[in-house]
């Protein structure tokens, strides 16, 4: 795929409704082919891996890819007992769950148990223990696109805008996570929008504040 085309369609369609552009983007990331989808997450990952923010983090919030977001799974797939020398195995990994409005954390690790939540997306089971905001380093946001100032096109649910802006964990570090053509010079954004604080891409990790 011609990411420079892609992306200079992407910018002409800022003016259009964020429905318009955030179904443009999705459509993009889903026309990937599986080669294309794997080797470009296993970029961001490797990006995120050298990252000081994330090699320091002891727990890490993430997400399950869907609709073909960035997949972060080699990440979280060798942090088991197996091998627990290694930076990856130190980190205790949370994932949300829709409940209502809001988005509740449980620690999950491979061979959990999971479960088909709101949207059809994967969640942890909710049996597994919760995460608070005081336990949490790190968050890998997924994001529809983000722009060169960090702030994010989401799904329109609003849920990571709210957790964004609450007091308990708007001093939370994050990073952005999308494909090198949702990463756009421009988005629309509005009056309750948080930029994050940096951006990971198949590209490299680029850092807003510290």
């Amino acid at each position: 795929m011609n990411n420079k085309l892609v992306n200079n369609k992407l910018v002409n369609e800022v003016n259009h409704p964020k429905v318009e552009l955030r179904r443009t983007i999705i459509k993009n990331r889903q026309s990937l082919t599986l080669e294309e989808w794997q080797e470009k997450s296993n970029l961001i990952c490797r990006h995120l891996q050298t990252s000081v923010s994330f090699s320091q983090a002891k727990t890490t919030l993430a997400y399950f890819s869907f609709r073909q977001e960035p997949d972060l799974s080699c990440l979280f797939a060798n942090s088991d007992e197996n091998n627990s020398k290694t930076t990856l195995a130190k980190t205790t990994w949370g994932f949300p769950r829709c409940i209502n409005k809001s988005l509740n954390w449980h620690r999950w690790k491979p061979n959990d148990s999971v479960i088909t939540g709101t949207y059809g997306i994967t969640e942890p089971h909710p049996e597994l223990p919760r995460i608070y905001p005081k336990e949490v380093d790190l968050i890998l946001v997924p994001c529809v696109a983000c722009n060169h100032q960090g702030y994010r096109l989401g799904y329109g649910g609003g849920y990571y805008d709210r957790l964004l802006s609450s007091p308990e964990w708007e001093s939370i570090p994050t990073i952005g996570i999308v494909f090198d053509f949702a990463y756009l010079p421009q988005l629309p954004i509005e009056n309750w929008d948080k930029p994050l604080q940096a951006v990971c891409t198949e590209s490299g990790l680029r850092k807003f504040s510290d």
